[in-house]
């Protein structure tokens, strides 16, 4: 996870004076597999982090140590959340947790557009980004076969193929874009947690939670 996730379960437990059998038990797991994640020697999942933040009433960033704040803090997302119904109140937290990091990090995304100030290279971003959303919103639309097609003008058949096609080609554009403009972007991460100070913990924990995903792929482990 990080080292400051161990720390900090640790101190959670104790701040309440609970034992480690007890909080195990609670969580559903051994004490054993409890001691590891304290010690470091093991990762938690995500499911372990969204309930280890629901058990202390905390938010999955002050787990990471990215903030001292241990409450979600409002956010102009919110209210537009809160109308997703859930059917568990993990899900639901789940889909808040994804929601924020992917929002997050699209800011954070068009603030550095902002200041790069390049139309053409924001223009593939966004055709990029769109067409990810496109394809994923028309797959989840068509597992019901006999939903109507009438909004889409794309073959039912093709559309895949040809957004893969057009995704790959506004990669190429924004490389050479990039190239061409010989961008000197400077950035690191006290950067960017300074310039982006609200936004910045999604973009490391949606970096984090994408790197593990595909070595998971490269590995076969999903």
């Amino acid at each position: 996870m990080n080292k400051d996730f161990p720390r900090i379960i640790t101190f959670l437990r104790k701040e309440r004076g609970l034992s480690q059998k007890q909080v195990a038990g609670d969580m559903g797991i051994s004490q054993a597999l409890l001691s590891h994640y304290e010690k470091g020697i093991r990762e938690c999942g995500l499911d372990f982090l969204v309930k280890t933040a629901e058990y202390y009433g905390v938010s999955t960033d002050y787990l990471l140590g990215r903030t001292v704040q241990r409450n979600f803090t409002a956010d102009p997302f919110e209210a537009a959340e809160k109308e997703v119904v859930i059917n568990t109140e993990k899900g639901s937290m789940i889909n808040k947790i994804n929601r924020s990091l992917l929002m997050n990090t699209t800011s954070v995304i068009y603030d550095l557009l902002a200041k790069i100030g390049n139309k053409h290279l924001t223009n593939a971003v966004s055709n990029y980004l769109m067409s990810a959303e496109y394809v994923i919103f028309r797959t989840i639309y068509n597992s019901e076969k006999n939903n109507s097609q009438t909004m889409f003008s794309l073959d039912k058949n093709r559309y895949r193929n040809l957004t893969d096609a057009s995704m790959i080609l506004d990669l190429e554009i924004i490389n050479e874009l990039i190239e061409n403009d010989k961008l000197t972007l400077t950035l690191s991460p006290d950067v960017i947690s300074v310039c982006f100070e609200k936004d910045a913990p999604s973009l490391f924990n949606l970096i984090q939670y994408s790197e593990r995903n595909i070595k998971n792929v490269y590995a076969g482990k999903r």
